[in-house]
């Protein structure tokens, strides 16, 4: 027998049947040709930010650098890593991946270092535009400043180890990929396709990643205090080029990375005078004069053909100390370098015995010092 409806129980069925409708009509509008559309999530800019570990970032960044994302990339990847775990969304899905141009100084093009454009991103995305300028300036600054791969970076354990052993360091003085890749190469006797190469821009990665994590860090407890400053050498190419004169240069990086007229100004910047003496016939490095000495030396090379030539000082353990003469292109003839017993940084080193070491085309030649106090 056929139940009949009552008005309550009409009006009560149809609802539902409204209501599943409706349920309907929204699961259809998640389909666009066929696939199902992912939960939209969006966050102000800046980003959210909580403190991250260092050394987290830094194995993060290493990993991915070898994981397809190269430097660029695995620097701002490294650092979304982690916040990935300290903060979640949005975090968990953005694409690294729009960092990838970065990488070789820009998809090759040897200019701003893939691992700096990749921080300097990562900080502009969780910060104002005020304070970003300072924070990206002290990174910037001291990647071109120290001696890298640190040796936190030579020392870690990474989760994929291509090259295990302790790489040569050096300090490029410019934030651009060929200038620091180039150096790097000449001091480690590398090519760019050689296994340590890739694994020093790998550690690079990974402190670049460790070192904006450590800034950002300082920043949000509000105890960031900048160290890095101009280099002081700077002050003799801008009192010409600077506000005060011409006003065309606008700088940070070491103005002598790229300029290497020899000698820059007349001997001022590089502590480099060429001497009035006979045309060379060979290379020649000479036993440094005074030797010991205390506070300074010079260090008097001959060459007999125009070349590229690096004058370094290096410590007993084989560490960079001060690049008097970096890569620059000098006509033949006699030249007198002046060393006052500082480290790239200016700061005074320690008392101790330690090699001048020139370096041009397949000719390197050593002579030691004796630095007394």
């Amino acid at each position: 027998m056929e139940k009949k409806q009552s008005r309550k129980d009409f009006l009560t069925n149809s609802s539902k049947l409204a209501v599943g409708a409706m349920v309907g009509v929204a699961g259809v509008n998640m389909l666009s040709n066929g696939k199902i559309m992912a939960k939209s999530s969006s966050s102000a800019w800046p980003y959210p930010y909580a403190q991250l570990d260092p050394e987290e970032a830094r194995i993060h960044a290493h990993t991915l650098y070898y994981s397809g994302k190269d430097c660029c990339s695995g620097v701002f990847g490294g650092l979304v890593e982690c916040l990935k775990t300290a903060v979640g969304d949005p975090w968990n899905d953005f694409p690294i991946e729009i960092m990838l141009f970065g990488r070789g100084g820009g998809v090759g093009w040897g200019s701003i270092c893939g691992a700096l454009n990749g921080a300097a991103a990562l900080i502009s995305l969780v910060t104002d535009k005020a304070p970003s300028g300072a924070l990206i300036n002290e990174v910037w600054g001291w990647s071109t400043t120290e001696n890298l791969p640190t040796d936190a970076a030579n020392a870690a354990t990474y989760t994929i180890q291509n090259y295990t052993g302790t790489l040569p360091q050096n300090i490029s003085g410019s934030p651009l990929c060929h200038s620091s890749v180039s150096q790097w190469c000449m001091i480690a006797n590398k090519k760019v396709s050689d296994i340590e190469r890739k694994e020093r821009c790998a550690r690079l990665a990974g402190d670049l990643a460790a070192k904006t994590a450590e800034v950002l860090n300082a920043h949000f407890a509000s105890t960031f205090v900048g160290t890095f400053t101009d280099p002081e050498s700077n002050a003799v190419c801008m009192s010409c080029h600077g506000g005060a004169a011409a006003f065309n240069v606008m700088t940070h990086m070491e103005c002598a990375s790229c300029h290497t007229n020899e000698p820059v100004h007349g001997g001022i910047y590089t502590s480099v005078a060429p001497l009035t003496t006979p045309m060379p016939k060979k290379y020649s490095l000479e036993n440094a004069y005074p030797n010991p000495f205390n506070p300074s030396t010079k260090i008097k090379f001959s060459i007999p053909k125009e070349e590229k030539v690096r004058l370094e000082i290096y410590d007993m353990r084989g560490r960079l100390v001060n690049s008097l003469i970096d890569s620059d292109m000098m006509s033949a003839g006699t030249y007198e370098a002046t060393w006052n017993g500082t480290n790239n940084l200016g700061e005074k080193v320690a008392s101790g015995v330690y090699l001048a070491r020139m370096t041009t085309g397949n000719i390197m030649k050593t002579t030691k010092m004796n630095l007394v106090k």
